[in-house]
């Protein structure tokens, strides 16, 4: 019985332990922005489909960060990107009711009179299938969003799931879908903050 008592006692004090301790990500946010809504296939497999869709940002990716991108896309072509984006983690993109992946790089810039645009990146992953049989789309590595909120979070974007990135006069990213079109993401709200640096 006294071993019983040690042993509640013990996790109880654990318990308290957890809750008392200040949650902190990577780059010491507490909190988080998330923005949610719905992703709706227009053509392929998934067309008419609808999933749900969640990006959530610890963090925006620092101009510092971008130029880095920029040069690494301009000198070693997509793998290059893909090898900088691999050093980055700014957030998670979750696509359907999966854990998602992480979010690379979320750029944010000024839109439509106090709104946001938030470009986002990330290394998508590949099926066994198309590693194994190397199929076209696993020349298509990187996910990529764009996303329209107004002032008062709310919104919609397009989804490029399977996209191929180039660089064209320096610093225009090209981004070629997959797909015959991107996905719409509908219904966007965004909760939260994020400081922007």
């Amino acid at each position: 019985m006294r071993n019983l008592t040690v042993l509640v006692l013990f996790a109880v004090l654990c318990a308290a332990a957890l809750f008392a301790a200040p949650a902190h990500s990577s780059n010491n946010a507490i909190f988080a922005e998330r923005v949610n809504g719905t992703v709706v296939g227009i053509s392929g497999r998934f067309a008419g489909r609808s999933r749900p869709f969640s990006l959530i940002i610890n963090s925006y990716t620092p101009p510092n960060q971008v130029r880095e991108l920029n040069e690494a896309l301009g000198s070693g072509g997509q793998d290059g990107l893909l090898k900088a984006l691999s050093k980055m983690n700014a957030g998670r993109i979750q696509i359907g009711t999966g854990i998602g992946v992480p979010a690379n790089a979320i750029i944010v810039d000024p839109w439509d009179d106090g709104g946001r645009r938030l470009t986002v990146f990330y290394e998508r992953n590949l099926s066994f299938f198309e590693l194994r049989y190397g199929t076209r789309s696993e020349m298509y590595r990187v996910g990529y969003a764009e996303l329209f909120l107004h002032r008062n979070g709310r919104g919609e974007g397009t989804l490029i799931p399977a996209a191929r990135v180039r660089l064209r006069d320096g610093n225009v990213w090209e981004v070629e879908d997959f797909g015959v079109f991107p996905a719409r993401v509908l219904g966007l709200r965004a909760t939260g903050s994020v400081e922007i640096r």
